[in-house]
């Protein structure tokens, strides 16, 4: 059974565009930069809202397995919803040195960027995006 969220061929910058706060877009366009940077990747629509970037298989023990983004982030309502291959857990130090944000099981959610420090974020992109290429060679 194929994976819900694909890339889906439509246009980043009509999914930016379409976005009512200027704030959230140009925000979205540094998380772009950050993300290609870590990845060498170009960004990608993944279903109707994710931006992901690369590729990568998984397989779970459970024999499930499938194609997802290596990295990517969703604008959401209530915050920047960054799609994470990391144990956060692993990552306790350089979360209390981030900044304003919460986490979830994979998941950061952060309302602005200019609420954390920018180059803590990129420590974590490039930990996540190491993380997914060692997760993808091991399917």
């Amino acid at each position: 059974m194929a994976n819900k969220t694909q890339p889906t061929g439509d246009s980043v910058e009509e999914f930016l565009d379409s976005l009512a706060d200027d704030v959230t877009r140009a925000d979205c366009r540094r998380l772009i930069d950050l993300m290609q940077a870590a990845t060498g990747e170009p960004a990608a629509l993944w279903g109707s809202s994710i931006i992901g970037f690369g590729n990568r298989t998984y397989r779970y023990a459970s024999g499930h397995h499938g194609n997802t983004a290596l990295i990517g982030f969703a604008p959401r309502s209530t915050a920047l919803t960054l799609y994470l291959s990391l144990s956060l857990e692993d990552h306790r130090d350089a979360l209390q040195r981030l900044g304003k944000h919460r986490t979830g099981k994979g998941c950061l959610y952060i309302k602005r960027l200019t609420d954390v420090d920018e180059a803590e974020l990129r420590s974590l992109i490039e930990a996540s995006v190491s993380a997914a290429r060692a997760m993808s060679a091991d399917s």
